[in-house]
C-alpha cells in the first residue's frame, strides 16, 4: 500500500477524511487541561481520553503454514499525546510479541512471531491501550519565531524529499516566487499556508502527490499536506506529516529568540486551523519518509501493516486480519 486512502481496517467513522472531530467513545473522558507553557509553543487544550485496541488474527487457512512475522504500528508519547498500555493477550500459539523502537524517530511496531499454525488454526495477539489526546492551540506570542538558522541532523530530514513531496518539481519551486518577500518567521510560514489552500481545492481522489495536486488543482488531505510541506522545506523550514485514523495534517518547526524549538499543527484540508488544531484522533506516526526493516529497499510515507510468512508444501494459505479499534468504555 501507498496511501493511507488504501487502510483497510478503520472503521467506517473513522474513514472521513479532513473530518475535525473524532467520534467519542462511550463514556470517554472530554475535558479541559491547560497546564503551564511556554508564550511559543502551541497550547494543550482539551483533553479526549479512549481506549483502543491493536493488533492481529491470522488464520491458516486450508492447511499449515509457518514462519509468520506480523507488524502494525502502535501510537506512542508525544506532546500532545500520552499513552499508556492497559492490557496484552496472545494465544498460546503465538511465539512472543516485541517492539521495534523509534523508527524515523516517529514509529513504534509491535511484531507478533508464530512459528507455525495447523490447518485452519487461528493466532491472535492485541495490546489495549489508553490514550490522552490534546487538542492544540496557536501559541500567544509568535512575532519572534524565526526559521532555525542551523537545524540539527534530526530536523534534516524534514528538509528533504520524501515519497510524493517532490521537492524538486518546477512547478511547485515556481510557486514559491508567489511568496510575500518581506514575510518571515511565522508570517512566512502562514503565507505558505494561504498559498497551498489557494492553488489546491480540496477533491476526494486516489493519491497522486503534490506535483500532480498543483497541475490538477485539486487534491484532499494528503495532497494539501504534501504541498504545504514542500513548499516550506523549499523555504528551509521543516516540517512533516502528521497520521490519525483516516486523515492526515502537517506541522512545521520553528525557533524562538532563545533558539528553543516547537513544532506547530495546521490543517491543510478542512476548515481554516493554523498554529493549533481542534483534533483529537490518535496519533499513529509522524513522519513522511520512512524504512521498515521488513521493507528495506522501499521507501515509506507511512509504516504500515505488514505480514511475511509462508504455507507449508501443499498447505494453505496465511490471512490476518489487522485490528485497530476505538472501545467503548
Amino acid at each position: 500500500m501507498n496511501s493511507i486512502k488504501n487502510w483497510h481496517f478503520f472503521p467506517l467513522a473513522w474513514v472521513v477524511c479532513c473530518a475535525l472531530a473524532f467520534p467519542v467513545a462511550a463514556r470517554a473522558q472530554f475535558e479541559e487541561e491547560k497546564p503551564e507553557q511556554s508564550d511559543a509553543a502551541p497550547k494543550l487544550d482539551q483533553k479526549l481520553v479512549q481506549r483502543l485496541k491493536v493488533g492481529a488474527k491470522v488464520v491458516a487457512n486450508g492447511g499449515p503454514c509457518a514462519g509468520l512475522r506480523i507488524t502494525t504500528p502502535v501510537p506512542i508519547d508525544w506532546p500532545e499525546q500520552k499513552v499508556k498500555v492497559v492490557e496484552e493477550k496472545a494465544t498460546p500459539n503465538v511465539r512472543n510479541v516485541t517492539f521495534i523502537n523509534n523508527i524515523a524517530g516517529g514509529v513504534r511496531q509491535m511484531v507478533i512471531t508464530i512459528p507455525s499454525l495447523k490447518a485452519n488454526e487461528i493466532a491472535e495477539a492485541y495490546t489495549i491501550y489508553e490514550i490522552e489526546r490534546h487538542s492544540l492551540v496557536p501559541p500567544e506570542k509568535t512575532d519572534e519565531l524565526k526559521i532555525p538558522p542551523k537545524p540539527s541532523n534530526e530536523l534534516k530530514k524534514y528538509l528533504g524529499t520524501s515519497p510524493l513531496i517532490e521537492l524538486g518539481d518546477r512547478e511547485i519551486i515556481k510557486l514559491t516566487k508567489e511568496l510575500p518577500a518581506e514575510a518571515t518567521g511565522w508570517a512566512r510560514v502562514e503565507a505558505i499556508y494561504d498559498l497551498t489552500r489557494d492553488k489546491v481545492q480540496y477533491k476526494e481522489g486516489p493519491i497522486k502527490g503534490a506535483a500532480k495536486a498543483v497541475r490538477d488543482g485539486t487534491g484532499d488531505c494528503e495532497e494539501l499536506t504534501s504541498l504545504f510541506i514542500a513548499l516550506c522545506r523549499l523555504q528551509k523550514i521543516p516540517a512533516r506529516t502528521v497520521w490519525v485514523p483516516g486523515h492526515c495534517y502537517p506541522e512545521f518547526y520553528l525557533e524562538d529568540a532563545a533558539g528553543k524549538g516547537n513544532w506547530y499543527p495546521c490543517q491543510a484540508a478542512g476548515s481554516r486551523a493554523f498554529g493549533g488544531i481542534p483534533e483529537h484522533r490518535p496519533i499513529l506516526q509522524k513522519g513522511d519518509n520512512f524504512n521498515d526493516p521488513d521493507r528495506p529497499k522501499e521507501r515509506l510515507r507511512y509504516v504500515s501493516e505488514f505480514m511475511k510468512g509462508s504455507a507449508i508444501k501443499g498447505g494453505g494459505k496465511p490471512q490476518v486480519d489487522f485490528v485497530r479499534e476505538v472501545l467503548a468504555q
